[in-house]
């Protein structure tokens, strides 16, 4: 399983930052929107991958981390997705009015 996550990562990671580094504006939103999923797997996967375990304490089972999970790493994530639906529908935004008003989708303005 961590080696499924982690090629994963890598894939999404790697993709994001070549389609960030296109002329494309466009292409640059998609890959801040990959870039920033591998960032949050990344994230929960610090919180290490366990099954059957909960995140919140219960009677009857010892009070040690090993019988539970981080609920940090899944509140970060959380936190992340919200911020980040809310960093691309700006950007979408910006994105289309530049657009409007240059009558061009390059980065630099400039058709190449």
């Amino acid at each position: 399983m961590e080696i499924i996550l982690a090629l994963s990562i890598g894939a999404l990671a790697g993709s994001g930052v070549w389609l960030i580094l296109r002329s494309r504006t466009y292409q640059v939103l998609i890959g801040l929107s990959l870039l920033s999923y591998a960032v949050n797997l990344f994230i929960f996967s610090m919180g290490r991958l366990r099954t059957d375990a909960p995140p919140i304490l219960e009677k009857g089972v010892p009070n040690t981390l090993a019988h539970y999970t981080d609920p940090v790493p899944q509140a970060l994530v959380l936190t992340a997705i919200v911020i980040t639906f809310a960093m691309t529908a700006l950007f979408l935004v910006v994105l289309l009015v530049a657009r409007g008003l240059t009558r061009n989708d390059h980065v630099d303005g400039r058709e190449s």
